[in-house]
């Protein structure tokens, strides 16, 4: 792809974003239901493009869990459907009045949300994602440009040109969504300089991507790094419910990033829990690394290193800190931690309290696995990620968080003194 076609595609959505801003949310909404309908009626035919494609990349030596993202299947794709559907009935992001006043002078101040504009999303493997982008996008008013990873693109192109169809049949304006069609990295580095039409970039794959897009650019960037997530056993917790919640952290689905990657157990009830999680997790195929304290009370496992506890496994492994209370677990935390989601198990509200105050992270969560920490579980319907940025937005990215706002002023001829 020439610098002139990913021009032509930053110029047309620029376009289509100032239209796409005035439209009505019961225009918006239709979209998205008719994007659904779209979707739906190419099921077969997507299945088919998709299990193509996996099989490639099963015959290229691609991981496990590389092909267990790129895999599209009935539960996912109605997963898909479904979030278009609850996106659409969301409330409306957008021309809402965030704060006003009047002056002692009459002068009507206020501040309301706005559209972002242009929002580029570069992503891997996961062909969900381009469903789940265009519904946040379009929900909050912004048109946007879709690159996914060349392992998925004939089954992004299909997905993508369904959903455009049903957006120009219900009546939005051309171009709101489009997609980058050739491989390679020419095009995503033609799309990095477009910073006078693109208004923020989110990248969503593995950090190294994430890297390349952030250092490579002067647009924004909305981030998603790391998701070393803890969970950290206090010494008075329930031990059936500690058990259950450190098991659904980990092994609901291992390959995600809010999947827990370190357990924090505390000394005083260390000998009580490790044997019932140790059964836990071998029962679920997960191989457990400890430290050296972790290792005399559990024969058998393998000795944590300092990498360890930086890891982001996305696999079926688990590491084991045995620390000496709260303060140590909270400093451990914030040490090894990427702010995406860490989480307490307790009976004490005050100490659920301090680890929520002190936990420098996008969620917390107080007797909650970690893998609910997202937009379906927060309701805040479909999101294009978790960041684990502070500007422009931390957590879950929904509609609300890819909007802006302006301010508006009305007077009555008033002039500065």
């Amino acid at each position: 792809m020439n610098t002139d076609t990913v021009l032509a595609i930053a110029q047309q959505s620029r376009e289509a974003s100032r239209l796409l801003s005035l439209t009505s949310e019961s225009l918006r909404n239709s979209a998205l239901i008719q994007m659904a309908q779209a979707l739906e009626a190419i099921q077969s035919q997507v299945f088919a493009v998709n299990a193509q494609e996996v099989e490639k990349a099963r015959q290229t030596g691609q991981t496990a869990a590389m092909v267990k993202r790129l895999t599209l299947d009935e539960k996912v794709f109605q997963y898909m459907l479904s979030r278009l559907r609850k996106v659409a009935q969301a409330p409306d992001p957008l021309n809402r009045v965030l704060e006003g006043h009047a002056n002692p002078n009459g002068l009507q101040v206020f501040k309301k949300s706005v559209p972002i504009g242009v929002v580029g999303m570069i992503y891997e493997s996961r062909p969900n994602v381009t469903s789940d982008a265009v519904g946040v996008c379009i929900k909050s008013g912004n048109a946007i440009i879709l690159r996914g990873g060349s392992e998925a693109l004939e089954t992004n192109v299909l997905l993508a040109d369904a959903m455009i169809n049903g957006a120009l049949d219900a009546g939005l304006p051309a171009h709101a969504i489009q997609i980058i069609r050739t491989p390679g990295h020419e095009s995503v580095g033609e799309l990095l300089t477009m910073n006078e039409y693109v208004d923020v970039l989110i990248p969503r794959g593995g950090k190294g991507l994430i890297k390349r897009i952030a250092e490579g650019t002067r647009i924004p960037v909305i981030k998603h790094y790391d998701g070393i997530c803890h969970l950290y056993i206090a010494d008075d917790a329930d031990l059936e419910q500690a058990v259950a919640l450190a098991v659904n952290s980990k092994c609901q689905s291992v390959e995600v990033c809010n999947a827990l990657e370190t357990l924090l157990v505390d000394q005083n009830g260390a000998e009580k829990i490790l044997p019932l999680l140790q059964a836990a997790f071998a029962a679920q195929g997960i191989a457990l690394r400890g430290c050296e304290h972790t290792g005399k009370i559990l024969a058998g496992i393998d000795l944590a290193t300092e990498e360890d506890w930086r890891s982001e496994y996305l696999a079926p492994i688990l590491s084991i800190k045995i620390v000496s209370g709260l303060e140590a677990a909270m400093a451990h935390i914030n040490y090894y931690g990427s702010g995406h989601t860490d989480g307490i198990v307790t009976q004490s509200l005050m100490r659920a309290q301090q680890f929520e105050q002190q936990i420098d992270s996008a969620s917390v969560l107080i007797n909650a696995s970690t893998r609910l920490s997202g937009g379906g579980d927060y309701g805040l319907g479909s999101v294009v990620g978790i960041s684990t940025d502070k500007l422009h937005a931390r957590g879950p990215v929904g509609p609300e968080q890819l909007t802006t706002y302006k301010w508006v002023v009305y007077g009555e001829g008033h002039l500065r003194a």
